[in-house]
């Protein structure tokens, strides 16, 4: 009898074993990936600022110069409703030298949001722009119509990444990756990578325009898995 239950005690051991040797392990990362995409809107952000001692003498000059702009810009082939107005504001200029402060003027500013589709001639714009009466240049800023298929690559470029990582980790442990047990995305992002705006002139045209060089947009997509994982 005492025979038999040895027998029956080694067994049961016997078995264990392989579940102790090949219990699962869990390993997570995360992984990225990112997509360059040509962007295909810009919005040029200018307007004009103006001083006066009146008020509304102030405005005035950046309300004519304002209306000059819009219609040399419609003129260029902007359309009236991707020019829109995007800041006004106006604030007094004191006086500070004598003992009470003064009031020695006003600054009125205004500022407009072009939205143009044609990235050769961004440059083009911000010349027509300033010719008419602009005398601010606050940015370019640069998007995308459709990121949708870069979001799409981006996430799968974000899982290969996340399985390289996992199967690296795995092997220094002396593991091997067994399947996917949970996947979640972290999230996906687009910014602009980089644009250059300058006066390009040459020695002999120091009247030549401005250049602006289109960003590329950066897709980019985080994603967190968690792999299963047993012994080799």
């Amino acid at each position: 009898m005492k025979k038999g239950i040895a027998i029956v005690l080694t067994l049961l051991m016997l078995l264990s074993v392989p579940t102790l040797a090949f219990a699962d392990s869990e390993i997570t990362v995360t992984g990225t990936g990112e997509v360059l995409v040509p962007a295909d809107v810009a919005i040029v952000t200018l307007g004009v600022s103006a001083a006066d001692r009146e008020v509304l003498t102030a405005q005035a000059k950046v309300n004519k110069a304002i209306a000059s702009i819009r219609e040399a810009l419609i003129s260029f082939g902007i359309a009236e409703e991707d020019i829109n107005t995007d800041y006004i504001n106006i604030y007094a200029q004191y006086d500070y030298s004598g003992d009470v402060e003064q009031i020695r003027g006003y600054s009125a500013n205004s500022t407009l949001a072009i939205r143009v589709t044609d990235m050769e001639k961004v440059g083009d714009v911000i010349d027509t722009a300033f010719t008419a009466g602009a005398n601010t240049l606050n940015g370019i800023s640069f998007s995308a119509s459709d990121t949708t298929a870069a979001q799409e690559k981006a996430m799968r470029v974000a899982v290969d990444n996340a399985r390289v990582k996992a199967e690296i980790l795995a092997d220094a442990a002396g593991l091997q990756i067994r399947g996917v047990e949970d996947i979640a995305e972290q999230g996906t992002y687009s910014y602009e990578r980089g644009v250059n705006t300058f006066k390009a002139a040459a020695v002999e045209d120091a009247a030549a325009g401005t250049f602006v060089q289109s960003a590329k947009l950066s897709v980019s997509c985080s994603v967190s898995v968690t792999y299963h994982a047993d012994r080799k």
